[in-house]
């Protein structure tokens, strides 16, 4: 059986938290927009957090036969907060402070929080 994208981004948002990723949240937000279906939104610690946690995530999407359409980071150093764009998951890996300061649970309310 072919998986859902709430299966993938579960898996996903269970993979980011093996990687010790911390305040994992998975939000469905399939019916607030039409270019993605789920968020998986974690903190993360450092560069190299980041880095182990996205060659997991790219190990994950090739082994489920996924694309990843865009990678972005939003900072000189390229930790405070790394998007990976999965199609219908969308991953935001973020330092604290980042964070604490875009506030994305709360920007997207209307969504479901499954985690």
């Amino acid at each position: 059986m072919e998986k859902t994208a709430k299966d993938q981004a579960l898996e996903i948002a269970a993979l980011i938290e093996d990687g010790k990723g911390e305040n994992v949240s998975v939000i469905d937000v399939h019916e607030l927009n039409s270019w993605t279906d789920y968020f998986v939104i974690a903190t993360i610690h450092s560069s190299a957090h980041w880095q182990g946690l996205a060659k997991q995530i790219k190990d994950y999407v090739k082994e489920n036969d996924m694309t990843i359409h865009l990678t972005h980071n939003k900072a000189a150093q390229g930790d405070d907060w790394n998007l990976i764009d999965i199609g219908p998951v969308v991953v935001h890996l973020m330092s604290e402070g980042a964070r604490s300061f875009y506030e994305l649970e709360k920007l997207w309310h209307a969504g479901k929080v499954l985690k």
